[in-house]
């Protein structure tokens, strides 16, 4: 068997209905529109939220409430148990980029305390959870707010 002999099951499609061939088929004339108006024109379709002239739905109802996201800081967050697998001492964007931690080293990074550090590591990052912070100068690091 070949790619160009496949077919499908045996009367598994039906064939379309052909419009506008002739009364006989019984969609001659005006091929199941109706007559005259918007819809029997072709390029005519419904629009799923126009509601037939009626108010619609998103101007019905009141505007609530704004957003203050010009004022918010979205972190790229790393984890304590990615820092311990990093084989560095010195840890900072740059590294972290390159390890594939983070996406961009110019955005700001926030170190959460999710795991355990045992050895001693020197962090430069945008913030710290305080618990990451107490973790990291435990095992006799530093930590550096950039």
């Amino acid at each position: 068997m070949k790619l160009g002999e496949l077919k499908p099951t045996k009367g598994s499609v039906k064939e379309p209905k052909r419009r506008g061939r002739g009364p006989g088929t019984g969609l001659g004339r005006t091929g199941g529109r109706g007559e005259k108006g918007y819809h029997s024109r072709s390029g005519s379709k419904q629009m799923p939220w126009f509601e037939g002239g009626q108010m619609p739905l998103q101007r019905r109802l009141p505007r609530r409430g704004f957003s203050n996201k010009i004022f918010s800081k979205s972190y790229q967050v790393v984890n304590l148990a990615a820092l311990e697998k990093l084989e560095a001492v010195d840890i900072d964007g740059q590294v972290l980029k390159e390890h594939g931690l983070v996406r961009s080293a110019l955005q700001p990074i926030k170190i959460l305390a999710n795991g355990d550090i045992s050895r001693k590591i020197n962090v430069s990052a945008s913030a710290f959870s305080a618990a990451a912070q107490e973790k990291i100068e435990k095992a006799d690091g530093s930590v550096n707010i950039q």
